[in-house]
């Protein structure tokens, strides 16, 4: 049985234009500069430079659109081609323009080298090497196997197979163990390895069997497990060595590097470099905040475009073809007007939301002292520029700052807060800060353990339990106490 009834519901939708803003606002430089080279590529009506003193809406505004394309409930077509219109053979000038941001910006575009990579680099040197016909194919195969670390981590039998179905190759174990050995004699030293002590092993056999290198190989193969875990008092009774010997054969490990593909100077791989957004001066002794200029484009609606709707408004006779044709530039001129406003509207925000922050952490900003940092979350700085947490989130999520102590990542200022001694609260990136400096004064041969450390700041007026010192001393990439001695 069907039945009909009358509900009210109150909902919060939100329009394209919004989202798009919301978007543009996540942002960073980069991408900004990019989201702004489409536009311009798709709007013929947006163009680069300055603006001239000319305003299109109050020569033709959208009043007179909707009484002139109303007559008689005519239904206009609007999906027209921009290139059938502008029927010129004139290229438009926002192709012509340079990229928008003043002439004494810095270049903006990075060369990068060509060159071979880690593969080819390995294959240039096998072909120096005298190999049958199913060996070079074995040892092509291994060199495509290794990682950018510069390892093979997989099984040899799992290779034998993959050779007989790839590459129709059939072979045994020892053949490819054999072959395995030819490849691992490339450069760099340690390449190819299957494990990290395999990979030590191969660089110690390089070097000259000082007792050092030989005390090292001799640690490495028999007390791997050992060495890793750092119980030196059981290397120093297995080796039968003194103190200093044991020292001068870790030294040498030490030396070794455990990831031999990243050594390849050749390297090709393209860095990512980071574009601060802001930039913040201490300039007498007060803070200046500047947005990057590369976040300020100038940008104007083409006069060409407003010239044609001009054009269409003096004219006496108006065809259904010229009515098209216009309502599809007042569409791309909506548009292009909109983009500049949500470009202006992003501007704004960002400085805003920047300029609440950098106030509200100033006493760090004045002296690069982490211990200084206020604890802050988002809604501490939405309540002070009356907007919606998820637009502070927004700008710092993806935002740099360029600051006299180096570029920092906007998020990184944020920290929860936890109470001292005095019931005062105080930013976890200050005790962050206090445990990493505890743990680089301990004393290495006697490292303090999480216990200890957990006295130590409570001594400190810092009340943290073990466990969350564990986490801290995790985040900060710190290893256990067992782990850090030295000998």
């Amino acid at each position: 049985m069907l039945k009909q009834q009358l509900s009210f519901k109150l909902s919060q939708k939100l329009s394209p234009q919004q989202i798009q803003l919301m978007k543009m606002i996540q942002l960073p430089t980069q991408a900004f500069e990019q989201r702004i080279a489409q536009e311009l590529e798709e709007n013929p009506a947006l163009e680069g430079g300055k603006e001239e003193s000319e305003n299109f809406d109050d020569e033709f505004n959208n009043d007179q659109f909707d009484e002139n394309f109303d007559e008689g409930n005519e239904v206009i077509e609007t999906d027209i081609n921009v290139d059938d219109y502008l029927s010129d053979d004139e290229i438009p000038s926002y192709k012509l323009s340079a990229n928008n941001y003043s002439a004494d910006d810095e270049e903006r575009q990075m060369p990068y080298a060509a060159g071979t990579s880690f593969t080819q680099y390995l294959m240039q040197q096998l072909s120096t090497y005298r190999l049958d016909e199913e060996e070079e194919e074995i040892a092509q195969f291994l060199v495509g196997s290794v990682d950018e670390s510069g390892y093979i981590r997989r099984e040899i039998q799992d290779i034998v197979d993959d050779l007989a179905f790839t590459q129709n190759v059939y072979t045994t174990e020892d053949k490819v163990e054999k072959v395995l050995k030819i490849v691992q004699e490339l450069d760099p030293a340690g390449v190819a390895a299957r494990d990290l002590q395999e990979c030590l092993l191969l660089q110690l056999e390089r070097k000259e069997p000082t007792p050092s290198v030989t005390l090292a190989i001799n640690i490495i193969e028999d007390s791997f497990d050992q060495f890793s875990k750092k119980h030196y008092k059981k290397l120093i009774q297995k080796f039968d060595v003194s103190e200093d010997q044991l020292r001068d054969a870790i030294h040498e490990i030490e030396g070794l590097n455990p990831k031999p593909g990243g050594t390849y100077s050749g390297n090709t791989r393209i860095v990512e470099h980071v574009v601060p957004d802001f930039a913040i001066k201490i300039i007498d002794g007060e803070l200046d905040l500047t947005l990057n200029g590369r976040n300020a484009p100038e940008l104007h609606v083409s006069h060409d475009y407003t010239n044609m709707l001009k054009g269409y408004k003096e004219a006496k006779e108006k065809s259904k073809a010229q009515k098209d044709a216009v309502l599809f530039i007042k569409q791309k001129l909506d548009a292009a007007k909109w983009f500049i406003d949500a470009i202006k509207q992003r501007q704004q925000t960002l400085f805003v939301t920047m300029n609440a922050i950098m106030h509200y952490q100033e006493e760090y900003f004045l002296s690069g002292d982490e211990r200084k940092l206020r604890p802050m979350i988002l809604k501490d700085i939405a309540d002070k520029i009356n907007m919606d947490v998820s637009t502070v989130s927004r700008v710092a999520n993806s935002k740099y700052v360029d600051t006299p102590y180096g570029t920092k990542l906007i998020k990184d200022f944020f920290s929860e807060s936890m109470k001292n001694d005095q019931g005062e609260d105080v930013s976890t990136k200050e005790i962050k800060k206090i445990l990493e400096i505890t743990i680089s004064e301990e004393n290495k041969r006697k490292p303090l353990t999480d216990d200890k450390l957990a006295k130590i700041l409570l001594e400190k007026g810092y009340p943290i339990a073990r466990r969350t010192i564990a986490k801290y001393r995790e985040q900060l990439d710190l290893p256990v106490a067992r782990l850090r001695k030295e000998i």
